[in-house]
């Protein structure tokens, strides 16, 4: 299992852009329920700070098979202020979350 966690800052007017587009990506999920991953995005009280966090159980990331998700990722350098910091975590304990 794989957790990953990728921090970001959009440019003021891009914001609500990469918000729609992350939206578009959660309507594809939906739509296609690939196994093997939780993922959920959030965004700050700031309107520009955006948070991913993906926990991968599948082999490989089904993520960049999602079109969406390609799209969202295509041009994230065009829309943020501060690009995008991607960690990888291994779990030392957890609560309330199934699996």
């Amino acid at each position: 299992m794989k957790n990953v966690i990728v921090r970001y800052e959009t440019k003021r007017d891009r914001a609500d852009e990469n918000q729609k587009l992350i939206e578009r990506v959660f309507a594809e999920l939906a739509k296609k329920k690939p196994a093997g991953i939780r993922y959920r995005a959030l965004r700050a009280s700031d309107g520009v700070t955006f948070v991913h966090v993906a926990t991968i159980e599948a082999r490989e990331n089904p993520l960049p098979s999602i079109e969406a998700f390609r799209e969202f990722t295509s041009k994230i350098d065009e829309r943020c202020e501060h690009g995008p910091i991607t960690l990888e975590l291994d779990e030392v304990g957890s609560y309330g979350h199934d699996g």
